[in-house]
């Protein structure tokens, strides 16, 4: 076992939005590498129990990160590494819902720092947004130094607001934070919705032999990063005394075209239904991302090293491993704005809490 999973042997560990895509996948992690208790803090709006290990050594507690009654719940347990990962996702859902993404994002990392400070933890982690905060002029590939004021979303303001709390704390009490910058994540665990990332919705869709639809002109590209990559990066962080009071890109490192993505996918799943084309959303401004992971090299030794058509071959295997939860899970409510929201097979379901899972 490496030397940072080492490290959490026999601690106390909080997750928040521990029941999501890339939480799950952390727990999964966490209580292999022996920690005597990670805790989970999830509202299960997106997150869901099935997606979780059965392990002796987890505890799943369910609530919303600005629940007071909660929050004491899972810090009288004086954990010692905090993973905030817990978030109001993403840019359509805060456009439609720009109070509750300000009340997560906003007043639920505040909250959570406050508690981390009160019982003297020894990491916090937090989960940014590097598809946010770097505006849309930003040179590629995307470095830390550059952050933008000019944000298209509530999404992208919110996710910028926590890395500000976060700098204070580190700068005011030197609370030991550190900010990672996540980028089109994807891989087993995601189960598909109106607001969730596009692999596992062009999955699903294709999967029910369906049209896959491409909102721009399908050469818009981005930086998909498998989840056990970003995984292997947040133990990282939460190891590494060089990471404290930085930021950092969690990404591949790689663009892939959305048009190509398309394409693979209708081929991995034998849809040949193609694809369709659909008006971008008003928030919507990059037509390429690209991160760079230099510094993340450098302070934590992050190398992703999963290749994109293998991880996309394993999320596909996962989708039909667990079909039946995902398809009585996956979530096409009507929105406020408009979105590509095609019909749900299993219909249409009533608008869901507010989503804190990743």
């Amino acid at each position: 076992m490496a030397e940072y999973h080492e490290y959490y042997k026999g601690k106390r560990i909080l997750v928040t939005g521990g029941a999501g895509a890339i939480g799950s996948r952390l727990v999964r992690h966490l209580t292999d590498a022996g920690a005597s208790m990670v805790m989970i803090l999830d509202n299960l709006s997106s997150g869901y129990r099935w997606n979780l290990p059965a392990a002796p050594n987890m505890l799943l507690v369910e609530g919303d990160v600005i629940d007071e009654i909660r929050l004491k719940r899972v810090f009288v347990e004086r954990p010692q590494v905090v993973f905030h990962l817990a978030a109001f996702f993403a840019n359509q859902n805060s456009v439609d819902h720009p109070e509750s993404d300000l009340s997560t994002n906003g007043l639920g990392t505040l909250r959570l720092l406050e508690y981390a400070n009160l019982v003297g933890i020894e990491r916090f982690v937090y989960a940014s947004s590097g598809c946010s905060i770097y505006g849309s002029a930003a040179p590629l590939p995307l470095r830390e130094e550059f952050m933008s004021m000019n944000l298209t979303s509530p999404y992208q303001i919110t996710k910028m607001l926590g890395e500000l709390y976060c700098n204070f704390f580190f700068n005011h009490h030197r609370l030991p934070v550190v900010k990672t910058r996540f980028f089109n994540s994807y891989g087993p665990g995601e189960v598909p919705g109106q607001y969730r990332n596009v692999i596992p919705n062009f999955i699903y869709w294709a999967l029910q032999q369906r049209p896959l639809p491409i909102t721009g002109t399908g050469e818009e590209t981005r930086d998909f990063t498998y989840v056990e990559d970003i995984v292997d990066g947040l133990m990282r962080a939460g190891y590494f005394e060089a990471a404290i009071g930085q930021e950092m890109n969690l990404a591949s490192g790689t663009e892939t075209v959305i048009g190509n993505l398309a394409r693979d996918i209708n081929a991995l799943t034998g849809n040949t239904a193609g694809t369709t084309a659909s008006v971008r959303r008003k928030w919507d401004t990059k037509s390429r991302l690209l991160a760079s992971v230099e510094r993340a090299r450098s302070l934590i030794g992050y190398t992703p090293n999963t290749p994109f058509d293998t991880g996309l071959k394993n999320t596909v295997q996962w989708f039909r491993d667990n079909w039946e939860n995902i398809r009585g899970s996956a979530s096409f409510p009507p929105g406020m704005s408009s979105a590509v929201r095609p019909t749900d097979a299993m219909g249409v379901s009533p608008t869901p809490r507010s989503p804190q899972t990743r």
